[in-house]
C-alpha cells in the first residue's frame, strides 16, 4: 500500500515525484500529496482522491522550482481519506514535512505527550506525530535531520516507512524503514527513494536494498545508510533487470490485460536456467544444503490471497513427489494458533511483492522457532527474501494490476520446481523422471498461449453475466484451488458474490444455493488421469444443471463426457494433472476482467484494494 517517492538531484523534483507517483498508482490509494523545498521554504500540496485531483491543484497553484522533493499516495488507516489527512504532514511551524507508510502503534501516547507540550496536531493520522517529534529533535540533534529521524524512530512502535524534508536543510531527503518497504535508486548526480523500484525506474536501474531498522540520508552526491542507533549499515546494491517500458500498458486498455497476455513469457522466464550442465535441477539462491533439506520432516506453506491458492496447489505436488507431509496456512492466522514448528520444519513463504506483512510476520515467527524458511517471490531484494534462508524468484517482471495474474501462474511453476528439487535431493524421484517433469513444464508457455488465442468466447460469455448476483465455482483435486482463485478474481474485480467449493461438498450444503439461471463454473479434471474424479464431477455438473444452474465447464480437449451437460464449454489443451491449473486459471482471469469492464469498473485498481498489503 501507499506510494512513496523522494528525490534529490538536478532535475525539477516535482516532475520526478509526480511521475513516480503515477507509476505507483497500482499500489492502491485514496489521496495524494507532494512537498518541495526552495530557498529555505517548504511548500506542500495535497488532495483527497486520485492523482489527477492533485495535478489539477498543482496546475492552478504551481509550486516554485525545486530540485528536492517527495510525494505520497495514501491508503487510509488512521483518519478518513480527506484533504486534511492526506500526506505530507507538517510540524507547527511548517518547517518539517513527513510522509509515511504503515502504522505507528503507539501514536496515541505520543500524540498525548505532544499536546501536553503545546503542540497543535490538526489531522486524525498517526503520521503527524512524527513531524512534530522531528521538529523537537532537530536542534538537539545538531540540526542533522538524519540524526533527528534516528532519535524519533527509536521511540516509535509498529511498522513504518518514513520520508522527511526540512526547510533548513534544503539539499537533503531522509528516510527510515521498519517492517515496511523502502528502496534507494542511485543515479549520476541524483538519488531517489521509492516504495518500490517502479518509482524511479525511468531514471535509473541501480538500486540499494534498505534493511530492517535503517535510516538513509539522500544528497545529490551520495547516499548514507545507518542503523537506528547511528552505526554505519551494510547495504546490498543490485541491478533491476526490467525497464520502464515493462511497466507501461503496451497498447492494452488495462495493465491486467497486458499481464494476462504476458503469462506465456512469464512462465518461460520462471523456468529459464533451472537445469544445469550436469542435467540436474538448480534453483537460484537455494542457500539450504542438501543435508538440511534431507532433515525436513514437515513442510508448512504460508501465504495470503492468490498466493495462498498457489500454496494449496503446491501441497499436491510436494506430497505426491516427495512424500513429505505438507500443510497450507493462511499467513494472517498462522502465528496466532501456536503452530507446531521445529528445526526439521520447512516453512515456504509465498508473496509476489515480498512485503506482505502477514506473511512476513509468519516468517519471523517460524524463524523464532528455529524453522528453516524458503521464500517464493517476484521482487528482488524485498524483505521476505532477505529474511529467508533460501529464495526462488519467479522472474515474472512487474505486475501493476492489483488483481494478480502472471504472479499466480509463476508461483505455481515455482512451487513445482521446489517440489521437484526436494524430490531430487531426497531421492524420491529418479533424475530422468524429474527431467521429464521439467520438460512438461517447458511446454506450458506454448499451451498457455493456445488458451489465450481461444478466449474470445469467454469474453462474450462474460458480457452476458453482468447482471448475475452470484457465481459459484466447483473443482476437485487441483481444480479446487483453481475454483477458489476464479471466485476471488470475480470478488476483486466485479464486486460480486462468488464462492469456490470442492465439488464433493455440494450435497453438504452449497447445493441449496442453486437456483434457476445461477452461473456455476466447473473445472473438470482430465478423464485420462484419476478417472474416478472425472466421473464424479460429471455427476456434479448433472446435479446442478438439473436444478436450473447455467453450467460453464472448463474441460480438456477430447473430453466428450461433459458435452451434454455444459451450457458453455471452454476447452483447454490436455496436460498432466498437476499442470492443469496453469491452463484452467487463464479463462477465469479473462472472465473476471471482462465482467468488470462490462460493469464499468476500474480493472487495474479495484475499490478498497491495494497491490501489496504492508500492514496487518
Amino acid at each position: 500500500m501507499c506510494g512513496i517517492v523522494g528525490y534529490v538531484g538536478d532535475r525539477q523534483a516535482l516532475d520526478v515525484v509526480v511521475e513516480g507517483l503515477r507509476r505507483l498508482e497500482y499500489r492502491g490509494y485514496d489521496s495524494a500529496g507532494v512537498a518541495t523545498v526552495t530557498a529555505g521554504v517548504l511548500h506542500t500540496r495535497k488532495r483527497a482522491g486520485k492523482l489527477g485531483n492533485l495535478e489539477k491543484m498543482l496546475a492552478e497553484s504551481p509550486l516554485p522550482a525545486s530540485t528536492v522533493g517527495m510525494g505520497h499516495t495514501r491508503w487510509a488507516t488512521h483518519g478518513a481519506p480527506t484533504d486534511r489527512n492526506a500526506h505530507p504532514h507538517l510540524d507547527d511551524d511548517g518547517r518539517v514535512a513527513v510522509i509515511h507508510n504503515g502504522i505507528i502503534e503507539n501514536f496515541a501516547t505520543l500524540r498525548h505527550e505532544l499536546e501536553q507540550r503545546g503542540h497543535d496536531l490538526r489531522s486524525d493520522t498517526d503520521t503527524e506525530v512524527v513531524a512534530h517529534l522531528l521538529s523537537e529533535e532537530f536542534e538537539p540533534a545538531g540540526r542533522d535531520l538524519a540524526e533527528a529521524l534516528r532519535r524519533v524512530c527509536r521511540r516509535l512502535e509498529g511498522a513504518f516507512t518514513l520520508v522527511a524534508v526540512h526547510a533548513e536543510v534544503p539539499d537533503v531527503v531522509v528516510g527510515a524503514r521498519r517492517n515496511s518497504p523502502l528502496v534507494v535508486g542511485v543515479g549520476a548526480g541524483e538519488n531517489f527513494l521509492g516504495s518500490d523500484v517502479a518509482a524511479f525506474i525511468a531514471h535509473t536501474r541501480e538500486a540499494i536494498e534498505l534493511g530492517q531498522d535503517q535510516v538513509v540520508e539522500l544528497r545529490r552526491d551520495g547516499v548514507t545508510v545507518t542503523t537506528f542507533d547511528g552505526e554505519p549499515a551494510e547495504v546490498r546494491p543490485y541491478h533491476v533487470d526490467w525497464d520502464a517500458s515493462a511497466a507501461e500498458k503496451g497498447g492494452y486498455d488495462h495493465f491486467m490485460l497486458k499481464e494476462i497476455a504476458e503469462q506465456p513469457r512469464a512462465v518461460a522466464d520462471t523456468l529459464r536456467g533451472r537445469i544445469g550442465p550436469d542435467g540436474r535441477l538448480h534453483l537460484d539462491e537455494m542457500r539450504l544444503s542438501d543435508d538440511e533439506l534431507r532433515e525436513i520432516d514437515k513442510i508448512v506453506i504460508v501465504a495470503c490471497g492468490t498466493a495462498y491458492h498457489a500454496g494449496l496447489l503446491a501441497k499436491y505436488a510436494i506430497e505426491h513427489w516427495t512424500r513429505i507431509p505438507c500443510e497450507v496456512e493462511t499467513a494472517s492466522e498462522f502465528r496466532y494458533r501456536d503452530p507446531i514448528l521445529t528445526r526439521s520444519t520447512l516453512v515456504v513463504a509465498i508473496s509476489q511483492s515480498g512485503e506482505t506483512m502477514d506473511t512476513l510476520m509468519a516468517l519471523r515467527h517460524a524463524k523464532e522457532q528455529r524453522s528453516r524458511v524458503l521464500a517464493i517471490c517476484n521482487v528482488n531484494g524485498s524483505t521476505i527474501p532477505r529474511e529467508s534462508d533460501a529464495v526462488v524468484y519467479t522472474h515474472a517482471g512487474p505486475e501493476v494490476a492489483v488483481a494478480s495474474t502472471k504472479a499466480f501462474l509463476t508461483q505455481v511453476v515455482a512451487v513445482q520446481l521446489v517440489a521437484l528439487y526436494l524430490a531430487q535431493v531426497r531421492g524420491t524421484k529418479w533424475g530422468d523422471e524429474i527431467a521429464a517433469h521439467v520438460r512438461e513444464l517447458a511446454t506450458m508457455p506454448e499451451k498457455v498461449d493456445q488458451v489465450l488465442d481461444t478466449v474470445e468466447p469467454v469474453r462474450a460469455l462474460a458480457r452476458t453475466l453482468v447482471d448475475a448476483r452470484t457465481v459459484l465455482f466447483l473443482g476437485r483435486h487441483v481444480g479446487y484451488p483453481v475454483a477458489l482463485e476464479g471466485a476471488l478474481k470475480l470478488k476483486e474485480l466485479a464486486y460480486m458474490h462468488a464462492e469456490g467449493f470442492p465439488a464433493g461438498e455440494l450435497k453438504h450444503g452449497p447445493i441449496a444455493l442453486i437456483e434457476d439461471g445461477l452461473p456455476v463454473v466447473v473445472i473438470v479434471p482430465s478423464p485420462a488421469a484419476r478417472s474416478v474424479l472425472h466421473d464424479k464431477i460429471v455427476s456434479n455438473i448433472q446435479e446442478v444443471r438439473a436444478r436450473g444452474a447455467r453450467t460453464i465447464v472448463i474441460a480438456e480437449e477430447g473430453d466428450a463426457a461433459v458435452e451434454p451437460y455444459a451450457d458453455h464449454l471452454v476447452r483447454i489443451p490436455r496436460v498432466p494433472v498437476l499442470l492443469q491449473p496453469l491452463l484452467a486459471t487463464v479463462p477465469l482471469q479473462v472472465l473476471a476482467c471482462e465482467m468488470a469492464t462490462a460493469k464499468g469498473y476500474d480493472v487495474d485498481q479495484p475499490r478498497n484494494l491495494a497491490k501489496s498489503v504492508t500492514v496487518e
